[in-house]
């Protein structure tokens, strides 16, 4: 492991690299449950696309693993699902079928760009205040994905709110959802007293802590599954389960309408939100774990992207929606995970969960949203390498990307405005020269995107 990971040169050891992968693998975990969910509203079979799922994130995982050597996990993207399911399928009238196969080309198009470098020119084209910002951003960003997935932060007059214990009092006692609520703010501050306390996996004790007392409180009564209102039972139904069968989405794609304007525009917006989730996820993590070069490179980009492009097609294939590198990497490299045997770590359990479905989807979402937040907490530590007060044209840029990713719930989204704005700032400001060609094109191209697509 030594030779092949190099753990020594990147300052770690087995014993850390395999707490980090089986903690980032428990923090995205859920994905496993939700990805069926949402692609059956678009008529695929539940089961396969389970096993699909589970199987195009191993398969991209340990690629990035044995090809890249880095800490990054793979999974179905969130978001890019929803937009398969309910904009192309639902709302535009495609089948499924046509839909993966736009994810397909897709894939096969991010497979080219990567090995002409021309995603890895893309990355490097960022300015360096950009790449701190976008890790901010996705700091912000992932914790606010913890607190809604611990309802901690739930909708309401004005757009968002916090949860009202009150409202959710009943004879006295808490609901299910008053309970996991308070669960999720226990795990918070346990976590965060084990970092304190410098105790190594602090982040999945975390996790494994607050699931422990969710058991305890539905063994009292205090914690009622409730399926239809979206609280399960969070015992496993059992230990081993087979893999259900890849037969009704295995190579379903329809290739019918590959020519047409329409298919164009949806491979298109796979591709943009896709690709910049991505560069977005790779320049957060890697800026967190020192991974960049002087100049703000990553050494070894190209292998990471290419892992990311042949893990979308191949999921294409199996059936589901794109894969894409997960921000819940994040996780793992907090607790110091810096190789690719992080990575190989979560390969190995996304393929173990084809047999042990029935543990891994029990896992709670509260139970691992203190994760998330503490990782934000880590991730938004960046914000102090950016200059506010020095060069505003660089500064304002930096806001907009990082508040952009949060409050439009899109990684892609921030790097778009945060280009866009520091290209325009510069060029009015007399000083566009300083702004290198591919800014310019990549400008452009985010603008005719929010144009047309």
């Amino acid at each position: 492991m030594e030779n092949f990971f190099k753990l020594k040169e990147h300052g770690t050891d087995v014993r850390t690299e395999v707490m980090a992968g089986i903690t980032t693998f428990m923090t995205m975990a859920y994905i496993l449950a939700v990805n069926p969910n949402i692609l059956a509203d678009a008529g695929m079979d539940r089961g396969a696309v389970f096993t699909a799922t589970a199987l195009a994130s191993a398969i991209a995982t340990l690629i990035m693993s044995l090809l890249a050597n880095m800490p990054f996990v793979l999974s179905a993207g969130m978001g890019l699902n929803a937009y398969l399911a309910y904009t192309v399928v639902s709302g535009m009238g495609y089948s499924w079928q046509q839909a993966l196969a736009a994810v397909c080309v897709e894939g096969i198009i991010f497979i080219v760009l990567s090995l002409t470098n021309v995603r890895e020119a893309i990355f490097n084209a960022i300015p360096a205040t950009l790449k701190v910002a976008v890790s901010v951003g996705i700091g912000l960003f992932i914790c606010f994905i913890g607190l809604q997935n611990a309802h901690i932060v739930v909708g309401g007059s004005t757009l968002v709110t916090m949860f009202s214990f009150k409202s959710s009092l009943a004879n006295g006692t808490f609901t299910s959802e008053g309970i996991t609520v308070l669960l999720a703010m226990i795990g918070i501050i346990v976590t965060a007293v084990m970092m304190i306390k410098n105790i190594k996996g602090s982040v999945l004790w975390g996790i494994l802590i607050t699931w422990g007392l969710g058991m305890i409180c539905q063994l009292i009564g205090l914690y009622t599954p409730n399926p239809d209102a979206g609280f399960y039972s969070l015992f496993p139904s059992g230990i081993v389960s087979a893999p259900a069968s890849l037969a009704p989405t295995f190579f379903k794609m329809d290739f019918s309408n590959v020519i047409s304007l329409n298919f164009l525009t949806i491979m298109f917006a796979f591709l943009f939100v896709d690709m910049f989730d991505t560069l977005g996820t790779i320049i957060g993590c890697a800026s967190k774990a020192d991974m960049l070069d002087k100049d703000g490179k990553l050494p070894g980009i190209s292998k990471v992207l290419l892992a990311d492009a042949v893990g979308t097609s191949a999921g294409a294939c199996l059936g589901t929606s794109t894969i894409t590198t997960f921000v819940e990497s994040s996780a793992g490299i907090m607790e110091g995970g810096r190789t690719g045997l992080t990575s190989l770590v979560s390969g190995l359990l996304f393929i173990l969960s084809l047999f042990l479905s029935p543990i891994f989807l029990a896992i709670p979402s509260f139970a691992t949203a203190p994760a998330l937040i503490i990782v934000g907490f880590l991730m938004m530590q960046q914000v102090a390498k950016i200059d506010w007060m020095k060069d505003l044209k660089e500064a304002i840029p930096a806001f907009i990307t990082i508040y952009s990713m949060a409050f439009m719930y899109s990684i892609s989204e921030g790097i778009a405005f945060g280009v866009i704005s520091y290209t325009l700032l510069h060029l009015i400001s007399g000083e566009g020269k300083k702004v290198t060609p591919l800014m310019y094109v990549l400008t452009v191209l985010f603008i005719l995107k929010y144009i047309f697509i």
